[in-house]
């Protein structure tokens, strides 16, 4: 195998990097990381796939098979892969609008999303489309998260009150009906859920290193089989399937998957995002110097094959969780051998220990998930934007209140329309300002921030901070022509260039008539500072010859000295 045929198998096998010249030493943290995760792993999986409204099992199912791929395929080396509860809401919303939340035709569908979001990542990541995460700000992430947070935990109080509500994924809606028939609540599915809450908030508190969801998992599934509570209303998981399940293909139904094409876009995206995310986090937080970066591609195909695959054998769609990967990387884990012995540890609980879920309830499992996505709700983010950008603010609160009011699928849209509508804009009006030379030195300066710096008579220095494109060049001739209405005595503009890094054929031509608008009142038009690929563009499209040498200038300080020269010579 040649060195680059090799080097490319390697890039799309990560694991062919690092297991090779895996340590002997690493295995005791890995191990100890990989059992830490599963303990935290078993329980949530259960729970996701009941919010995802599938039977628990498959939950354990997608905690297996995806972990085996992620680890071959994925370029984080701590990544916890598995069933989260943004996903799991996603594939509620889709498959519950073709399909009644239990069914064998529910299962299938969610099963053939499944498979459906992995070839929309596999093709995303061939594509090499992982840019595409740098689309959505900060700011609409956390306005959509904190959303989300909400309306999957409101979802859960049909199973802490015991209460069949309404499938709806609006949280007015939910609240609405919840309060129209508080009561009917079951006295002791709520104490055992409450209990559950309480007994997360206060664990993670004081123990944090405790695994508190087995903890509750046990003792709730023992009071409920000791006190008989299943005849008095507490609704239980019930059986539980034992073994592994048999490889099979989706089922590839024309009209189901024409119905959930949206949500799988959603959930791909979403969990690259969720994937990327935490990857970058943990990197900068846990990983040893010299770590390899996470690669947004190939945490795509990572994602991608997990999901495929996780498809042939009964998951349903996974990414990266944000707890588990903490607690993965705070146990010590070093490579995604943790994740192999992660995944070995629900196999044997799959074969030897399902029978033991029957008798937990499943308020207990509601709690998990509440306690879980609470914490997703960022009011540190929103009092950072309040003191430091407003506009973003409000990027926000509409990406939160619109998921609130329309639902998930369609916050989504409403947090990447807003990203692009807000970048767009941001782009149409790039930062400019009017230079002044500072007294005694050849430095020039915004005059809007230092007042002492002296602007040059009948001279305008603008300095342009982006690219030039079809996008912004408009308000480049609205600003010049604004300079020019505030001082008519205007003779020459200087563009400081040096912040320009690139320049489309639209801006180059529209240059050229600014030019040619500038000469027409007197005005000449001159260049400082011009990077490389700018004077490429200008050459090729004969800007350069047309404006000469003596229009263009290595330094600002040049440019105006050489107008001041040349307008003191005789005609």
């Amino acid at each position: 195998m040649s060195a680059l045929t090799g080097g490319r198998l390697r890039s799309w096998l990560p694991i062919l990097t690092w297991l090779p010249s895996y340590r002997r030493a690493d295995l005791p943290a890995d191990a100890r990381a990989g059992l830490t995760t599963a303990i935290m792993l078993i329980p949530q999986a259960m729970a996701y796939a009941m919010l995802a409204g599938l039977p628990p099992i498959h939950g354990l199912y997608a905690a297996t098979v995806p972990l085996l791929a992620y680890a071959v395929f994925g370029s984080s080396r701590q990544l916890a892969v598995g069933p989260v509860a943004m996903d799991s809401l996603l594939v509620a919303v889709g498959v519950g609008a073709i399909a009644t939340a239990g069914s064998p035709s529910y299962v299938a569908s969610a099963i053939l999303l499944a498979a459906m979001v992995g070839l929309t990542q596999l093709a995303m990541g061939l594509a090499r489309l992982g840019f595409l995460v740098n689309f959505l700000s900060r700011p609409v992430i956390s306005g959509f998260t904190s959303a989300a947070a909400l309306i999957i935990g409101l979802s859960q109080l049909k199973h802490l009150l015991g209460i069949d509500l309404t499938g709806s994924s609006r949280v007015h809606e939910v609240v609405y009906e919840a309060g129209r028939r508080i009561a009917e609540t079951s006295l002791p599915t709520l104490g055992i859920g409450v209990a559950s809450v309480a007994s997360l908030v206060v664990l993670k508190r004081l123990r944090p290193e405790f695994p508190r969801a087995l903890a509750v998992v046990f003792v709730g599934t023992l009071l409920v089989w000791s006190l008989g509570l299943d005849a008095r209303g507490v609704a239980i998981v019930g059986e539980v399937p034992r073994g592994l399940p048999r490889p099979a293909l989706p089922v590839f139904d024309l009209a189901a998957m024409r119905a959930l094409a949206p949500t799988a876009l959603a959930i791909a995206f979403v969990s690259f995002l969720e994937a990327v995310s935490v990857g970058k986090a943990v990197v900068a937080k846990h990983a040893e110097p010299g770590a390899p970066r996470i690669d947004a591609n190939r945490e795509l195909t990572g994602l991608g094959a997990a999901n495929l695959l996780g498809s042939l054998f009964g998951g349903y769609a996974v990414a990266g969780g944000f707890s588990r990967t903490a607690v993965n990387a705070q146990a010590g884990a070093r490579t995604q051998v943790a994740g192999l012995i992660t995944a070995g540890v629900v196999v044997l609980t799959l074969v030897l220990l399902t029978p033991l879920f029957y008798y937990l309830p499943k308020a207990v499992l509601a709690a998990i998930i509440m306690t879980a996505v609470f914490g997703l709700i960022d009011l540190a983010m929103i009092r950072k934007l309040w003191t430091l950008e407003r506009t973003e603010l409000a990027l926000l609160i509409l990406t939160f209140a619109g998921t609130l009011a329309l639902g998930i699928v369609e916050g989504i849209a409403i947090g990447v329309g807003a990203s692009v509508v807000w970048f767009a804009a941001r782009q149409a009006r790039p930062h400019a300002v009017v230079l002044g030379r500072m007294p005694g030195t050849t430095d020039y300066r915004d005059v809007s921030r230092c007042p002492e710096a002296v602007a040059t008579a009948g001279v305008i220095v603008l300095r342009v901070d982006a690219q030039l494109y079809f996008g912004n060049v408009e308000f480049l001739e609205r600003t010049i022509e604004g300079l020019l209405d505030e001082a008519p005595d205007t003779r020459a503009i200087v563009i400081d260039a040096k912040a320009i890094n690139r320049l489309d054929s639209s801006a180059d031509t529209a240059l050229g008539n600014i030019d040619e608008t500038l000469a027409a009142r007197g005005v000449t038009l001159h260049f400082a500072g011009v990077k490389g690929p700018v004077r490429d563009m200008m050459a090729r499209s004969g800007l350069s010859e047309r404006l000469g040498e003596g229009r263009q200038w290595a330094t600002v300080h040049e440019a105006v000295t050489g107008i001041s020269g040349q307008r003191e010579q005789p005609a």
